[in-house]
């Protein structure tokens, strides 16, 4: 599933990247390489330099939600500033290179960036924001209407066309909402049959509208 572009806000610039930079060590790891696993003793913050990994929570039986990406100019693991363990875990899906900062480094860092210190705080407020748009949708939508919102989240303009590109199996869809693979099928297919959306092999085109309910 490939997500959106991020917001320019969550990227480090060129210059926070290279002051950051002094105090870690380069690493790569190959595609499908689990980084960092969840609740392991969080000591490092990964920034990545190029690749894209997907950060995710499963239980003992494999499932798991994606909770977001992350590439080149992000970050993950900032919680490391708290001392407790992985709140998630994170795997590469492409060749992908970081810079690793231990947390006492990171420490010094933030105390003394003013700059990083803002953007770390602003990205921590947007998970909040997030999370809580989440919960809400959990709680108060429906099955169709947390699909719905996912379509709408991930869709990108192409050509005046909303388009979902590199579409998400049903499963994954299903994993993100909180519902079962038929029940997320049976609403893919509907919407399709009413025209709102094409699917083909690759993507998934939302050609008008969605109905604010099913």
């Amino acid at each position: 599933m490939k997500p959106k572009s991020p917001a320019p806000e969550d990227v480090l610039s060129e210059a926070e990247v290279n002051a950051i930079a002094r105090r870690a060590v380069a690493r790569a790891f190959p595609k499908n390489t689990i980084v960092v696993s969840e609740g392991d003793r969080t000591d490092t913050l990964h920034i990545v330099v190029s690749g894209r990994v997907k950060i995710y929570v499963s239980d003992e039986k494999g499932k798991e939600i994606v909770l977001n990406f992350a590439g080149p100019g992000e970050y993950f693991g900032e919680l490391v500033l708290d001392e407790g363990p992985r709140a998630a875990s994170v795997m590469t899906l492409e060749p992908s290179r970081f810079l690793v900062v231990p947390k006492e480094d990171l420490r010094e860092f933030v105390a003394q960036s003013p700059d990083f210190a803002l953007h770390l705080i602003r990205k921590l407020i947007r998970r909040v924001r997030v999370l809580t748009h989440d919960i809400k949708s959990l709680a108060l939508m429906d099955v169709y209407g947390r699909v719905a919102r996912m379509l709408l989240d991930l869709a990108v303009e192409r050509d005046g066309a909303l388009v979902i590109e590199e579409r998400p199996t049903q499963q994954e869809i299903a994993n993100r909402v909180g519902a079962s693979r038929e029940m997320v099928n049976k609403i893919l297919g509907d919407l399709a049959s009413g025209g709102y959306i094409t699917v083909e092999r690759d993507r998934i085109t939302i050609a008008r509208a969605l109905p604010r309910a099913w």
